[in-house]
Protein backbone atom coordinates (compact mmCIF):
# COMPACT_ATOMS: atom_id res chain seq x y z
CA UNK A 1 0.00 0.00 0.00
CA UNK A 2 1.81 3.47 -1.06
CA UNK A 3 1.61 6.91 0.52
CA UNK A 4 -1.29 7.48 -2.19
CA UNK A 5 -2.26 10.92 -0.49
CA UNK A 6 -0.48 14.29 -0.54
CA UNK A 7 0.52 14.59 3.21
CA UNK A 8 -1.34 17.25 4.88
CA UNK A 9 -0.61 20.98 4.92
CA UNK A 10 1.48 22.22 7.62
CA UNK A 11 0.10 24.66 10.30
CA UNK A 12 0.94 26.01 13.92
CA UNK A 13 -1.54 22.79 14.90
CA UNK A 14 -0.92 20.84 12.14
CA UNK A 15 -1.56 17.08 13.08
CA UNK A 16 1.56 14.96 13.12
CA UNK A 17 0.45 12.13 15.57
CA UNK A 18 -1.57 8.62 15.30
CA UNK A 19 -2.77 6.44 18.19
CA UNK A 20 -3.48 3.24 17.61
CA UNK A 21 -4.99 0.99 20.04
CA UNK A 22 -3.96 -2.57 20.31
CA UNK A 23 -3.94 -4.06 23.53
CA UNK A 24 -7.16 -5.91 23.28
CA UNK A 25 -7.54 -10.00 23.93
CA UNK A 26 -9.44 -10.68 19.99
CA UNK A 27 -11.42 -13.40 22.39
CA UNK A 28 -13.43 -13.33 18.94
CA UNK A 29 -10.31 -15.17 17.24
CA UNK A 30 -9.56 -17.75 19.88
CA UNK A 31 -7.36 -19.67 19.59
CA UNK A 32 -5.21 -17.88 16.88
CA UNK A 33 -4.61 -14.93 19.00
CA UNK A 34 -3.35 -17.03 22.39
CA UNK A 35 0.29 -16.77 20.95
CA UNK A 36 -0.11 -14.25 17.93
CA UNK A 37 -1.59 -10.74 18.85
CA UNK A 38 -4.94 -10.71 16.89
CA UNK A 39 -3.44 -7.48 15.24
CA UNK A 40 -0.79 -9.60 13.57
CA UNK A 41 -3.04 -11.77 11.75
CA UNK A 42 -2.12 -11.82 7.76
CA UNK A 43 -4.65 -9.62 5.39
CA UNK A 44 -3.53 -11.66 2.21
CA UNK A 45 0.25 -11.17 2.90
CA UNK A 46 0.46 -8.18 5.51
CA UNK A 47 -0.82 -7.77 9.04
CA UNK A 48 -4.06 -6.26 9.89
CA UNK A 49 -1.89 -3.25 11.72
CA UNK A 50 0.59 -2.45 9.11
CA UNK A 51 -2.28 -1.11 6.66
CA UNK A 52 -3.70 0.79 9.46
CA UNK A 53 -0.24 1.87 10.22
CA UNK A 54 0.32 2.79 6.44
CA UNK A 55 -3.21 4.75 6.31
CA UNK A 56 -1.80 7.43 8.95
CA UNK A 57 1.16 7.55 7.14
CA UNK A 58 -0.02 8.04 3.69
CA UNK A 59 -2.33 11.13 5.53
CA UNK A 60 0.96 12.97 6.64
CA UNK A 61 0.94 11.56 10.12
CA UNK A 62 4.61 10.64 10.60
CA UNK A 63 4.73 10.09 14.47
CA UNK A 64 2.52 6.61 15.56
CA UNK A 65 2.50 5.27 18.76
CA UNK A 66 0.79 1.63 18.98
CA UNK A 67 -0.88 1.12 22.83
CA UNK A 68 -0.15 -2.38 23.37
CA UNK A 69 -0.42 -5.14 25.98
CA UNK A 70 0.84 -8.43 27.60
CA UNK A 71 1.87 -10.49 25.08
CA UNK A 72 1.88 -8.12 21.81
CA UNK A 73 5.65 -8.19 21.51
CA UNK A 74 4.98 -9.32 17.97
CA UNK A 75 3.65 -5.77 16.87
CA UNK A 76 7.00 -3.86 18.06
CA UNK A 77 9.27 -7.00 16.31
CA UNK A 78 7.18 -5.97 13.15
CA UNK A 79 7.94 -2.54 12.54
CA UNK A 80 11.28 -2.86 13.59
CA UNK A 81 14.47 -4.01 11.72
CA UNK A 82 15.06 -7.27 11.19
CA UNK A 83 18.88 -7.41 10.79
CA UNK A 84 19.40 -11.05 9.98
CA UNK A 85 16.64 -11.68 7.81
CA UNK A 86 17.38 -8.61 5.95
CA UNK A 87 21.00 -9.54 5.42
CA UNK A 88 19.78 -13.41 4.48
CA UNK A 89 17.35 -11.24 1.61
CA UNK A 90 20.19 -8.86 0.36
CA UNK A 91 22.39 -12.00 0.05
CA UNK A 92 19.93 -13.84 -2.22
CA UNK A 93 19.77 -10.67 -4.12
CA UNK A 94 15.96 -10.74 -3.65
CA UNK A 95 15.02 -6.65 -3.45
CA UNK A 96 11.03 -7.03 -3.64
CA UNK A 97 11.26 -9.37 -0.05
CA UNK A 98 13.82 -7.32 0.98
CA UNK A 99 11.63 -3.88 0.36
CA UNK A 100 8.69 -6.00 2.08
CA UNK A 101 10.41 -6.61 5.11
CA UNK A 102 11.74 -3.12 5.56
CA UNK A 103 8.79 -0.85 4.76
CA UNK A 104 7.23 -1.28 8.22
CA UNK A 105 9.78 -0.01 9.87
CA UNK A 106 9.95 2.96 7.51
CA UNK A 107 6.74 4.21 7.62
CA UNK A 108 6.48 6.70 10.62
CA UNK A 109 8.51 7.25 13.61
CA UNK A 110 6.65 4.27 15.74
CA UNK A 111 6.98 4.06 19.49
CA UNK A 112 5.24 1.39 21.90
CA UNK A 113 3.44 2.07 25.42
CA UNK A 114 1.45 -0.62 27.41
CA UNK A 115 -2.03 -0.47 28.88
CA UNK A 116 -1.77 -2.05 31.85
CA UNK A 117 -5.50 -2.92 32.54
CA UNK A 118 -7.77 -3.92 29.61
CA UNK A 119 -10.02 -1.03 30.78
CA UNK A 120 -11.29 -0.03 26.97
CA UNK A 121 -11.19 2.11 24.14
CA UNK A 122 -10.91 5.11 26.24
CA UNK A 123 -8.59 4.42 29.28
CA UNK A 124 -6.23 3.04 25.83
CA UNK A 125 -6.59 7.00 24.54
CA UNK A 126 -5.66 8.26 27.78
CA UNK A 127 -2.62 6.19 28.23
CA UNK A 128 -0.80 8.16 25.45
CA UNK A 129 -1.50 11.43 27.07
CA UNK A 130 1.93 11.91 27.61
CA UNK A 131 3.08 10.90 24.22
CA UNK A 132 0.60 13.47 22.31
CA UNK A 133 0.86 16.38 25.06
CA UNK A 134 -1.29 19.29 24.33
CA UNK A 135 -1.26 18.27 20.34
CA UNK A 136 -4.92 16.96 18.62
CA UNK A 137 -4.16 13.70 17.22
CA UNK A 138 -5.38 11.22 15.37
CA UNK A 139 -7.00 7.38 16.78
CA UNK A 140 -7.02 4.60 14.22
CA UNK A 141 -8.88 1.08 15.48
CA UNK A 142 -7.65 -1.99 13.81
CA UNK A 143 -10.41 -3.67 13.15
CA UNK A 144 -11.31 -1.33 10.43
CA UNK A 145 -9.52 -1.07 7.38
CA UNK A 146 -10.43 2.17 5.06
CA UNK A 147 -8.96 1.00 1.21
CA UNK A 148 -5.91 3.00 0.23
CA UNK A 149 -7.50 4.98 -2.78
CA UNK A 150 -9.70 6.72 0.08
CA UNK A 151 -9.06 10.22 1.23
CA UNK A 152 -11.35 10.04 4.35
CA UNK A 153 -8.48 10.87 7.19
CA UNK A 154 -7.29 13.71 5.07
CA UNK A 155 -10.60 14.90 4.83
CA UNK A 156 -11.10 14.42 8.63
CA UNK A 157 -7.79 16.81 9.15
CA UNK A 158 -9.00 19.18 7.04
CA UNK A 159 -12.06 19.48 8.92
CA UNK A 160 -10.35 19.70 11.88
CA UNK A 161 -8.08 22.83 10.49
CA UNK A 162 -11.61 24.52 9.61
CA UNK A 163 -13.78 24.19 12.38
CA UNK A 164 -11.10 22.95 15.72
CA UNK A 165 -12.52 20.66 18.42
CA UNK A 166 -12.40 17.07 17.53
CA UNK A 167 -13.71 15.01 14.48
CA UNK A 168 -15.25 11.64 14.29
CA UNK A 169 -15.84 9.64 11.38
CA UNK A 170 -19.26 8.36 10.68
CA UNK A 171 -21.34 5.89 8.21
CA UNK A 172 -24.45 4.96 7.05
CA UNK A 173 -25.97 1.69 8.35
CA UNK A 174 -28.72 -0.47 7.97
CA UNK A 175 -30.96 0.01 11.31
CA UNK A 176 -31.00 -3.61 12.17
CA UNK A 177 -27.19 -3.01 12.60
CA UNK A 178 -27.09 -0.39 14.73
CA UNK A 179 -26.93 -1.82 18.01
CA UNK A 180 -23.45 -2.84 17.18
CA UNK A 181 -21.84 0.41 17.04
CA UNK A 182 -21.93 3.88 18.41
CA UNK A 183 -24.44 6.19 17.30
CA UNK A 184 -24.57 9.90 16.40
CA UNK A 185 -26.92 12.43 16.78
CA UNK A 186 -26.49 14.87 14.09
CA UNK A 187 -26.92 18.41 12.57
CA UNK A 188 -26.32 19.97 8.85
CA UNK A 189 -23.54 22.03 8.95
CA UNK A 190 -24.77 23.25 4.97
CA UNK A 191 -21.31 21.61 4.27
CA UNK A 192 -21.41 18.41 2.10
CA UNK A 193 -20.54 15.27 4.34
CA UNK A 194 -19.60 17.27 7.10
CA UNK A 195 -22.63 17.22 10.06
CA UNK A 196 -22.46 19.06 13.39
CA UNK A 197 -22.61 15.94 16.36
CA UNK A 198 -24.54 16.56 18.99
CA UNK A 199 -24.37 13.59 20.97
CA UNK A 200 -23.24 9.74 21.60
CA UNK A 201 -24.66 6.70 22.38
CA UNK A 202 -22.74 3.41 22.41
CA UNK A 203 -24.55 0.78 20.73
CA UNK A 204 -27.93 1.79 20.85
CA UNK A 205 -31.03 -0.53 20.44
CA UNK A 206 -32.81 0.20 16.97
CA UNK A 207 -35.32 2.02 18.94
CA UNK A 208 -33.23 4.18 20.81
CA UNK A 209 -31.20 5.14 18.42
CA UNK A 210 -30.74 8.56 17.55
CA UNK A 211 -29.77 8.07 13.97
CA UNK A 212 -28.49 5.90 11.54
CA UNK A 213 -25.45 6.88 11.45
CA UNK A 214 -22.56 5.03 13.06
CA UNK A 215 -19.35 6.33 14.70
CA UNK A 216 -16.23 3.98 12.44
CA UNK A 217 -12.72 3.51 13.66
CA UNK A 218 -10.85 7.05 12.97
CA UNK A 219 -11.30 9.82 15.02
CA UNK A 220 -8.95 13.22 15.27
CA UNK A 221 -9.45 14.21 18.58
CA UNK A 222 -8.40 17.39 20.69
CA UNK A 223 -6.62 17.09 23.52
CA UNK A 224 -8.88 18.73 25.46
CA UNK A 225 -10.58 15.07 25.19
CA UNK A 226 -7.83 13.67 27.83
CA UNK A 227 -9.67 15.84 30.44
CA UNK A 228 -12.56 14.38 29.68
CA UNK A 229 -11.29 10.49 29.74
CA UNK A 230 -10.21 11.24 33.31
CA UNK A 231 -13.75 12.69 34.30
CA UNK A 232 -15.15 9.68 32.55
CA UNK A 233 -16.91 6.60 34.73
CA UNK A 234 -16.92 3.24 33.43
CA UNK A 235 -19.62 2.80 31.35
CA UNK A 236 -21.24 -0.24 29.16
CA UNK A 237 -19.03 -3.28 30.10
CA UNK A 238 -17.55 -2.03 32.90
CA UNK A 239 -14.69 -0.02 30.55
CA UNK A 240 -14.30 3.56 30.00
CA UNK A 241 -15.52 4.09 26.71
CA UNK A 242 -14.07 6.85 24.38
CA UNK A 243 -18.11 7.49 23.07
CA UNK A 244 -18.56 8.62 26.55
CA UNK A 245 -16.48 11.21 26.93
CA UNK A 246 -17.12 12.61 22.88
CA UNK A 247 -20.51 12.93 24.34
CA UNK A 248 -19.66 14.95 26.44
CA UNK A 249 -17.47 17.25 24.32
CA UNK A 250 -20.71 17.18 21.67
CA UNK A 251 -23.23 19.33 24.04
CA UNK A 252 -20.03 21.56 23.98
CA UNK A 253 -20.70 21.85 20.21
CA UNK A 254 -17.20 20.93 19.27
CA UNK A 255 -17.49 17.32 17.93
CA UNK A 256 -17.97 17.22 13.79
CA UNK A 257 -18.31 14.30 11.47
CA UNK A 258 -17.26 13.20 8.05
CA UNK A 259 -19.73 10.97 6.75
CA UNK A 260 -17.83 8.49 4.80
CA UNK A 261 -19.45 6.19 1.94
CA UNK A 262 -16.40 4.84 0.56
CA UNK A 263 -14.40 0.98 1.05
CA UNK A 264 -14.03 -0.06 4.71
CA UNK A 265 -13.00 -3.46 5.26
CA UNK A 266 -14.03 -4.68 8.81
CA UNK A 267 -12.00 -7.26 10.23
CA UNK A 268 -13.93 -7.13 13.41
CA UNK A 269 -15.41 -11.07 13.56
CA UNK A 270 -14.44 -14.33 11.53
CA UNK A 271 -16.21 -13.48 8.69
CA UNK A 272 -15.98 -10.29 8.25
CA UNK A 273 -12.47 -10.89 8.59
CA UNK A 274 -12.66 -13.48 5.83
CA UNK A 275 -14.75 -11.10 3.53
CA UNK A 276 -11.83 -8.16 3.83
CA UNK A 277 -9.09 -11.06 3.18
CA UNK A 278 -10.95 -12.34 0.06
CA UNK A 279 -12.09 -9.10 -1.56
CA UNK A 280 -8.71 -7.31 -0.92
CA UNK A 281 -6.69 -10.63 -2.64
CA UNK A 282 -9.26 -9.81 -5.36
CA UNK A 283 -8.64 -6.38 -5.65
CA UNK A 284 -4.56 -7.27 -6.35
CA UNK A 285 -2.72 -6.92 -9.59
CA UNK A 286 -0.63 -10.04 -9.23
CA UNK A 287 -2.96 -11.95 -7.24
CA UNK A 288 -6.67 -10.80 -8.39
CA UNK A 289 -7.10 -12.59 -11.98
CA UNK A 290 -5.66 -16.15 -11.03
CA UNK A 291 -7.52 -16.37 -7.40
CA UNK A 292 -10.83 -14.61 -9.01
CA UNK A 293 -11.07 -16.97 -11.34
CA UNK A 294 -10.10 -19.93 -8.85
CA UNK A 295 -13.11 -18.03 -6.50
CA UNK A 296 -15.57 -18.51 -9.55
CA UNK A 297 -15.20 -22.21 -9.93
CA UNK A 298 -15.04 -22.49 -6.25
CA UNK A 299 -18.64 -21.11 -5.81
CA UNK A 300 -20.01 -22.83 -8.81
CA UNK A 301 -18.77 -26.06 -7.45
CA UNK A 302 -20.82 -25.01 -4.11
CA UNK A 303 -23.91 -24.20 -5.61
CA UNK A 304 -23.71 -27.70 -7.80
CA UNK A 305 -22.75 -29.22 -5.15
CA UNK A 306 -19.58 -30.87 -6.56
CA UNK A 307 -16.70 -28.46 -5.42
CA UNK A 308 -14.25 -29.21 -3.45
CA UNK A 309 -16.11 -27.48 -0.61
CA UNK A 310 -18.95 -29.72 -0.22
CA UNK A 311 -17.20 -31.37 2.45
CA UNK A 312 -17.56 -28.98 5.79
CA UNK A 313 -14.17 -29.24 7.92
CA UNK A 314 -15.00 -29.64 11.58
CA UNK A 315 -14.80 -26.71 13.45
Amino acid sequence: MGRMNVPHAASPRAVTKAVVPAAGLGTRFLPAPKATPKEMLPVVDKPAIQYVVEEAAAAGLDDVLMVTGRHKRAIEDHFDNAFELEQALAAKGDAVCLDAVRDPARLANIHHIRQGEPLGLGHAVLCARRHVGDQPFAVLLGDDLIDPRETLLSRMLDVRDRHAGSVIALMEVPPEQIHLYGCAAVEATGEDGVVRVTGLVEKPSRQDAPSSYAVIGRYVLDPAVFGTLERTRPGRGGEIQLTDALQELAAGGTVHGVVFDGLRYDTGDKADYLRTVVRLACGRDDLGPEFTAWLKEFVAGLEEGTGPGRRPLAA
